[in-house]
């Protein structure tokens, strides 16, 4: 099996969850040694590996975390300590069947209860490493103090050649104090990098939310891959009740964020079970499969490639781009039944207001709705408006993708924005499995092709599609070179025009219109009325990666009316286009909860 430095560097790698709250959930109260369970009640703790293993975890870390002796003789078994540690390795070896690399856990060792206790912190470490000698790799967690960092890392010069992660708990939410805490950290792991960890680590904390801001602190201060685990958090405070926002999509939601930043593993920390494991590998997984998916390197023969059509006579869209001219777009989601009467009653609104097209989602958030082609034809049948369909990566294999993009050139539907997609687990649907055997970049690249006249296998396809080709953006993407990278992997590999996400601070459109300038491509900005304080709210703090301004959320809170605050959102919403027109090729207002009189208002001249 391949050492965790090996896996850290090859694919995102999915750690497990906690066992402490697992073992409190089976009734075994607080005031017990759980390590000492390895012993007593080891098929609990196998059990526990079990499901982890089952989620879809590559390390089972081992229950071990107190299993030093200072720790445990506080419960009288301080003579036990290399017997808990080789059955803890056992138990997780046994779950990981040969699949998944076995973390030893070390926790931090404590201070001396009394004065006959004078081992030092490292003499207990290499004690407790010693009898963890079967694990794949050692894993220093929830490191607070600088002692114990420098504790933790002068035991391991005991062990050479063994691997090891030193994973620190900051709980600060200062970011001057986790600035220098992490500052602290690094200069200590630099001053032994002979025999230094193969990786960093960040657990527990405020959960995954604060877990995310200490990420971005803490990226640029290493090169050593990152191992990210928070807790569940702490509950909030919504309209006076207390919940508890550490479900198994919320951690998942944050989880992708950390990937994005650069975070080589994701797992959990305490309140982080097998139910959210499952639902990150479920997410992760997929999405990581399509990055790495690339279109088959087929060789096409030059005599087979036909011109393709110019932009201007591909589609109304295509015309406008090409001209330079300001398109209006609105954006309507498919019913998730097939009466289409609504839409297309709201398509033809659009039309007599004089917008220019209308955006098809397909499938957003992962909900199951009416085809979205099926939608786009009927709109342009009986609403007399162009569509502008989405096409996703998630739900179908690449011959699928082909077939649809085949039907679209059939069907004259040929304005298309490619975008990845959601994975199924954050909709309505989590037992659905995507596919995405690529991404929007590789389906960039078929479409490309098919404007050719060749398809994916390098056959002919006879008359070449006119697809024009539209790609996503976020400007407020956590790691902005990721996503700048990405936007010009989309335009190298053949997109003719971005529509954003929605965007609601203009600095943020304009610092991601001014590093794509170089690609000379057409963007048009997402815009999206606020229907209330509450929809503020929840894009401002749910939904990570959208920066709502303070000024704006003050404005959307100066009134306890929801008319007086949707009618604030459609005044933002105007002052927002006014102030990008003059960047950007147009705009694309959401039609909020499919509220088309809204995003009118908002286009409007």
């Amino acid at each position: 099996m391949s050492s965790l430095s090996e896996k850290l560097t090859s694919s995102i790698v999915i750690f497990d969850g906690a066992m402490g709250t697992e073992l409190y959930r089976r009734n075994f109260f607080v005031n017990a040694s759980y390590e000492q369970l390895c012993l007593t009640s080891p098929d609990t703790v196998l059990e526990i590996h079990r499901k982890y293993f089952e989620a879809g975890a590559d390390v089972l870390t081992t229950n071990t975390y107190n299993a030093n002796s200072r720790n445990l003789a506080r419960f009288g078994i301080a003579e036990q300590c290399a017997d808990i540690n080789r059955a803890a390795v056992r138990l997780a070896r046994q779950a990981a069947q040969d699949k998944a690399l076995v973390a030893g856990s070390v926790g931090p060792v404590g201070n001396p209860d009394s004065g006959e206790d004078k081992a030092s912190k490292e003499e207990l470490l290499i004690a407790q490493i010693s009898a963890l000698e079967e694990a794949d790799f050692i894993l220093f967690e929830t490191i607070s103090s600088f002692e114990d960092a420098a504790a933790s890392l002068a035991a391991m010069k005991h062990f050479p050649g063994r691997e090891y992660v030193l994973s620190f708990a900051i709980e600060s939410t200062d970011e001057d104090e986790i600035a220098k805490a992490m500052d602290k950290f690094i200069f200590l792991v630099t001053s032994h990098r002979e025999h230094g960890p193969v990786a960093l680590g960040l657990n527990c904390g405020s959960g995954p939310e604060q877990m995310l801001r200490n990420l971005e602190l803490f990226r640029n201060k290493t090169d050593l891959p990152i191992i990210v685990q928070p807790n569940a958090g702490a509950p909030r405070e919504v309209e006076g009740r207390h919940l508890y926002m550490g479900s198994a999509e919320y951690f998942t939601t944050y989880a992708r964020r950390y990937t994005q930043l650069g975070a080589a593993a994701v797992g959990g920390c305490c309140g982080i079970g097998p139910e959210h494991i499952t639902e990150l590998a479920r997410s992760l997984k997929p999405l990581l499969r399509a990055e790495r998916g690339k279109l088959p390197e087929v060789e096409v023969k030059a005599e087979l490639l036909q011109p393709e059509l110019p932009l201007a006579e591909r589609s109304g869209v295509g015309a406008k781009l090409a001209a330079g001219e300001w398109l209006k777009l609105v954006e309507i989601t498919p019913p998730k039944g097939f009466d289409l009467a609504k839409t297309i009653a709201g398509a033809k609104k659009c039309r007599e207001n004089g917008i220019d097209a209308v955006n098809l989602p397909d499938g957003p958030r992962a909900s199951a709705r009416i085809a979205a082609l099926v939608a786009a034809v009927a709109i342009q049948r009986e609403a007399g408006i162009e569509a502008i369909l989405h096409c996703c990566c998630r739900d179908r294999s690449l011959l699928g993708l082909q077939s649809l993009l085949l039907g679209c050139a059939g069907s004259g539907v040929n304005s298309l924005l490619f975008i990845t997609g959601d994975p199924p687990k954050l909709g309505d649907y989590p037992f659905s499995s995507g596919v995405f055997d690529v991404d929007s970049i590789g389906l960039v690249k078929l479409q490309k092709l098919l404007n050719q006249g060749v398809d994916v296998g390098g056959q002919s396809i006879g008359m070449p599609t006119r697809a024009v080709i539209g790609v996503g953006a976020d400007p407020n993407a956590i790691d902005f070179e990721r996503e700048y990278r990405r936007t010009c992997e989309k335009a190298e590999a053949g997109a003719e025009f971005i529509i954003t996400q929605p965007v609601f601070a203009v600095d943020s459109l304009f610092k991601f219109l001014d590093r794509i300038g170089h690609l000379h491509i057409p963007v048009i900005a997402g815009v999206w009325p606020l229907t209330s304080l509450k929809n503020a709210q929840f894009m401002q703090k749910e939904v990570p990666g959208v920066v709502v301004p303070d000024a704006v959320m003050k404005r959307m809170a100066a009134s306890d009316d929801r008319d007086a605050q949707r009618a604030e959102g459609i005044a933002i919403a105007r002052e927002s286009i006014a102030a990008i027109r003059e960047r950007v090729q147009g705009v694309q207002v959401s039609a909020p909860f499919g509220n088309v009189d809204a995003a009118l208002k908002v286009i409007s001249d």
